[in-house]
């Protein structure tokens, strides 16, 4: 049976609510997912309740931006129980700091004759954790750009005029945290690393692994068939459990559904296995 590992909901950038993910999970007839909103753990609650009436395992998860200068790194960190915790007390610091910097990428728009309230920003996030999805929402809905992908390829992006860093941990520390709280790291999505050399990646897996990585996200949606199998030889090489995800958002990605991605996504569920034996250990 089929599992999905990386799933956001209104709660941080996604454009359905916590249970109607977990609805549309159980709909696709997934048994396993987890729920790895950006910073946030506010869908849990909701997520559960509707995991409990739909006979799926709920896996909490987060899912963390870090500090990396050459690409973006984020990491999915599974089996986080909300409360008290090492990493829990730290997201409250790092949700402080999207507000700041969604504030400033708002001032930044509308001096580029691009403007835009942070009234409409909250207004399309709801009450979920504000992020750039959002602000890219209110650019389309005023006409700005076409479309989500258009407002970060011109705009929102990494290098581009709205562009606005903001405090995220250093990898070593968000992993140490993750396994401190009795939690998963996961590597997702590594191409965003802009990584173009085999010596690059070995490198960098190294260093993960000596800080305690547990998995890599090798089965992802935007990955073809040869990719994907690339990524899992690359994660067996490493002692990396290969794990993946669609990174389903709703709306905010087109076409791409929970489970089956784009269509021919399948992570098994022999992977939750693998991850479980590391749940609690630090």
């Amino acid at each position: 049976m089929p599992v999905d590992l990386h799933l956001h909901s209104t709660a941080s950038d996604g454009t359905d609510d916590p249970a109607t993910v977990v609805a549309r999970a159980a709909d696709a007839g997934l048994e396993v997912i987890a729920l790895t909103d950006h910073d946030t753990q506010e869908g849990i609650e909701a997520a559960r309740a509707e995991a409990a009436v739909r006979g799926i395992d709920l896996i909490p998860g987060v899912e963390l931006s870090l500090a990396y200068d050459d690409g973006g790194m984020h990491l999915v960190v599974l089996w986080l129980e909300p409360g008290p915790g090492p990493l829990q007390d730290r997201l409250l610091g790092l949700q402080l700091g999207r507000g700041e910097r969604n504030e400033r990428i708002v001032e930044i728009l509308c001096q580029a004759g691009l403007p835009l309230t942070m009234d409409e920003v909250l207004t399309e996030a709801g009450t979920g954790s504000v992020g750039r999805p959002h602000i890219a929402a209110v650019m389309v809905a005023r006409g700005y750009v076409p479309d989500i992908r258009v407002a970060f390829d011109e705009w929102l992006g990494n290098g581009k005029p709205a562009y606005v860093s903001r405090d995220r941990l250093e990898p070593e520390e968000a992993i140490d945290l993750a396994r401190e709280s009795g939690a998963v790291p996961v590597l997702a999505h590594p191409h965003t690393l802009g990584i173009h050399t085999a010596g690059e990646m070995a490198s960098m897996l190294t260093r993960l692994k000596a800080a305690g990585l547990v998995g890599l996200e090798a089965i992802y949606s935007s990955y073809r068939q040869h990719e994907r199998d690339g990524y899992v030889d690359l994660a067996r090489r490493f002692d990396l459990i290969p794990t993946g995800g669609s990174d389903y958002h709703g709306a905010y990605k087109e076409g791409l559904s929970i489970g089956t991605g784009y269509g021919d996504l399948r992570v098994p569920d022999s992977v939750i296995d693998d991850l479980t034996q590391y749940v609690g250990a630090s």
